[in-house]
């Protein structure tokens, strides 16, 4: 599209601005404003997103991976206006409110149920993922101390897994980026192998990748045996850790020698939750139940920071007792925030009343077909999909390939800049660029995620596109 003049002078006075006062997440700051071009976005609108140039872009990550029903969905717009006309904020220590209630009565009707097994029965609110996991660690642990087992003070994680960027949270991560600059500070966790099954050539041979490392788990528990206090994992998809999959057997195995060990299952579903692996859990696909839930970026449909942790009532009742040190006394300001629990449950009225987990199975097909082309191209690895989320990995840069000549020339910031100009947000975890768009995503916005992924690659290799840049319109 023609962007008008004075549009391209009031994207760059915002980008000037932001220059002068923010200090970005998950950046360094030196790649911008040239070589990680900063857009200042003025609004959004279904799953597009519009600068302030007046140019328009797929958001084809979700704005990490919060957004469900895409941006300034007018429910969700106005159960927050009305809850904010009504009480925006109350603490929730000794108080309660409707919002708050209601939203957790939701949540533990709809979580993950294992036949057998007594269901989730209390909601703890936190305020973001790594929040509640902290939560989760922390009330595993405690409730083992409240019994008197001083020694159950290890987790477990997996390899590759993430978790959140807090420092407890960061201590069960195991992707080197994010960790090591921080490991002095960590506690040190236990690490079983990833179950993951890149590069298994069928389903056998992905089955066999889980078999495998479950039985790694069971060494690890049998040789920590009695100083475990809780496993930690992501089901089915390792997210941060660059879109890996794995089978649902090895959360089956893993659920079997938690029970055996007495280790509580914390399942980090902030990521993989409402949908977005074809499940409204992940968990649901291997018919298993945790100990502990931790839900949030989706869970308010991308509109407001909440998280909550779904607990057993067996966990809740070893917290009770005439002793204020025997208290779970873990608290956030904006715990339950009304506006926060407004926005979720509109958010789940939009997903269960219009069978949006159908419709997803759908849409994942449409986003299977366009990414089949991309598994024979010489630069890509692998393509792999769980659900709505869909990883495309490239074969690593050769070890003998020349430095970059300067900050712009690295891999990722070429492949990113490359999908912007095809008119797509993608943001590369690495060597791996995937899909996780809202929910709202439509065949021409598909088509264009397919077209920026194309020039992407190409970029990747130093390739120039084969075709002109898609008009952002």
């Amino acid at each position: 599209m023609n962007t008008h003049p004075a549009m391209i002078n009031d994207a760059d006075r915002w980008r000037s601005r932001d220059l002068a006062v923010l200090w970005h997440p998950c950046t360094q700051m030196r790649e911008h404003p040239d070589a990680l071009p900063l857009w200042p976005v003025a609004r959004g609108e279904g799953a597009w997103l519009i600068g302030h140039d007046g140019r328009r872009l797929v958001d084809g990550v979700s704005s990490w991976w919060t957004n469900l029903h895409g941006h300034a969905e007018p429910r969700i717009a106005e159960a927050i206006a009305r809850q904010a006309r009504t009480l925006e904020q109350v603490i929730l220590a000794g108080f309660s409110h409707a919002p708050g209630v209601e939203l957790a009565e939701r949540l533990l009707a709809i979580a993950p149920r294992e036949s057998g097994r007594t269901p989730l029965a209390k909601v703890f609110y936190a305020d973001n993922g790594s929040a509640g996991v902290e939560v989760a660690l922390k009330m595993a642990f405690h409730w083992h101390r409240n019994r008197g087992d001083g020694r159950r003070t290890q987790f477990i994680a997996l390899g590759n897994g993430y978790h959140g960027e807090t420092i407890g949270a960061l201590a069960v991560g195991d992707v080197p980026l994010y960790r090591r600059t921080y490991a002095p500070l960590l506690m040190e966790a236990l690490f079983a192998p990833s179950p993951d099954a890149f590069g298994a050539r069928d389903d056998a041979e992905a089955e066999r990748c889980a078999e495998a490392a479950a039985d790694a788990l069971a060494a690890l528990l049998d040789a920590h045996r009695g100083e475990v206090c809780a496993l930690i994992l992501e089901p089915l998809v390792q997210c941060a850790g660059g879109m890996r999959m794995y089978r649902p057997s090895y959360l089956r195995r893993a659920r079997a020698l938690c029970d055996a060990h007495g280790v509580f299952l914390i399942a980090d579903e902030i990521a993989t939750g409402f949908g977005r692996t074809g499940t409204l859990f992940a968990c649901e696909q291997a018919g298993i139940q945790p100990d502990l839930l931790c839900l949030s970026k989706g869970l308010t449909g991308g509109f407001l920071p909440l998280c909550a942790v779904l607990a057993t009532q067996g966990i809740y009742d070893g917290f009770l007792d005439d002793s204020r040190e025997r208290a779970f006394l873990h608290s956030h300001s904006y715990s339950g925030n009304p506006l926060a629990c407004a926005a979720a449950l509109a958010s789940l009225e939009i997903v269960q009343n219009e069978d949006v987990i159908a419709r997803n199975r759908d849409t994942a097909a449409k986003m299977a077909a366009l990414a089949a082309p991309f598994a024979s191209h010489p630069a890509v690895a692998e393509v792999r999909q769980t659900g709505m989320i869909l990883a495309i990995e490239l074969h690593p840069e050769p070890s003998d390939a020349p430095p970059p000549r300067d900050i712009a020339d690295k891999r990722v910031l070429r492949m990113y800049r490359a999908a912007q100009a095809h008119g797509a947000l993608l943001r590369p975890l690495g060597d791996v660029l995937y899909w996780m768009p809202p929910y709202c995503v439509d065949d021409a916005q598909l088509a264009t995620l397919a077209e920026a992924t194309r020039a992407a690659i190409a970029a990747a290799g130093g390739e120039a596109a084969e075709q002109e840049p898609l008009a952002c319109v």
